[in-house]
């Protein structure tokens, strides 16, 4: 079993980490302000946006791959995916990486997120593509647990009242064998436009849903003549019943 901290010693994990951090950095540039917690595994990519003034927070789920690291600057721990020990609405983005393919209870998970998420916060999800390479070999944290395609990482969202905003694809790099020759910049940009789909990872940009929460009630169309009057029973207006002519006479 190969865990997150391990792949990212190694050569091609700090190259695969490098090109995550290429594509993250431009979807969130540096001058983003806010809080971020790095949810999974997110070591390698925390440090784009961690400043003194705003410090980020990683938080290890307590799984096989991504259990076993040397903590992070001091703001590291290990949490359960089910009850993260965090305050509603604290953070204003997080990072979800080796975090939501690993996870046993995933819409728990998302919920959690979606609690300690701001109102007008980010999500940042990065998941295996289901039809990309990377998922296929076990020889990175990606190949372990469940991987994605497009359409069920929005459904997923979309169950935890998140919505997409944003998809890309990323790592186009082999996972396995020697490491292209040509620049990685290059093989990169060839995958996006020649391959937009069959990126090893699926990067989603998602806001939370505020009302997606609050159920909207069909209006329901009665014609005039079959309305019911409303019941007299309870009221306090309503007139006596008669007694039977029986029970007069007597």
């Amino acid at each position: 079993m190969h865990t997150a901290a391990s792949f990212y010693a190694t050569r091609r994990g700090q190259v695969a980490a490098r090109l995550l951090c290429q594509r993250m950095a431009a979807i969130w540039p540096d001058g983003t302000s806010g809080h971020t917690l790095g949810l999974g595994y997110a070591h390698p990519f925390l440090p784009l946006w961690d400043r003194p003034d705003r410090p980020c927070v990683s938080a290890r789920l307590d799984t096989h791959v991504t259990r076993d690291a040397q903590p992070w600057q001091g703001r590291d721990c290990i949490v359960n995916g089910t009850h993260l020990p965090f305050d509603d609405l604290q953070f204003d983005r997080i990072v979800m990486i080796h975090a939501l393919e690993v996870s046993e209870d995933k819409n728990s998970l998302l919920r959690q997120v979606w609690k300690v998420l701001k109102d007008d916060g980010r999500l940042l999800l990065v998941v295996p593509n289901r039809a990309g390479l990377w998922a296929h070999a076990d020889n990175s944290p990606f190949g372990q647990g469940t991987p994605f395609s497009r359409r069920q990482i929005s459904r997923w969202l979309a169950d935890a009242c998140f919505r997409a905003e944003r998809h890309e694809d990323a790592l186009y790099a082999p996972p396995a064998g020697p490491c292209p020759a040509a620049p990685l910049g290059v093989v990169e940009w060839t995958g996006r436009n020649l391959f937009p789909r069959l990126g090893g990872i699926c990067m989603i940009e998602a806001v939370k849903d505020i009302y997606a929460a609050v159920p909207t009630r069909p209006a329901t169309l009665v014609p005039a003549g079959l309305r019911l009057r409303p019941a007299r029973i309870f009221s306090r207006n309503a007139t006596s019943r008669r007694q039977p002519r029986d029970m007069q006479n007597t």
